[in-house]
């Protein structure tokens, strides 16, 4: 399960061992639209929404992949932990810039 939460929305993807996508859920599948997407409220929806696909689909554990800086991080583990599902693996994965970008050169007047 690979959570990718951003400061506008949030979308969460089910994969099988070989990477191959299963079932997925977004904000907009949930019937979202605007400010609303980017709550806690819409992530829950979300990841519950995409745990009823995936277990329709035979899903019994789970590697849990999150990633970006929104509240989306949250709101999904909160909803993993009272699904009653085996979590295996528990990762963050937000990439880190290590010295970011270079800096813009001084003006001159």
């Amino acid at each position: 399960m690979y959570v990718k939460s951003t400061f506008n929305s949030t979308h969460v993807t089910f994969t099988n061992l070989n990477g191959d996508v299963v079932c997925w859920s977004t904000a907009g599948i949930c019937g979202f639209r605007g400010a609303r997407r980017s709550t806690p409220f819409a992530a829950t929806t979300i990841v519950e929404d995409g745990l009823r696909k995936a277990k329709e689909a035979g899903l019994t554990t789970l590697e849990v992949y999150l990633r970006g800086p929104g509240t989306g991080k949250d709101a999904a583990l909160r909803v993993l932990k009272t699904n009653g599902l085996e979590i295996n693996l528990l990762a963050d994965i937000t990439p880190v810039p290590h010295n970011g970008c270079r800096p813009k050169k001084p003006r001159r007047v």
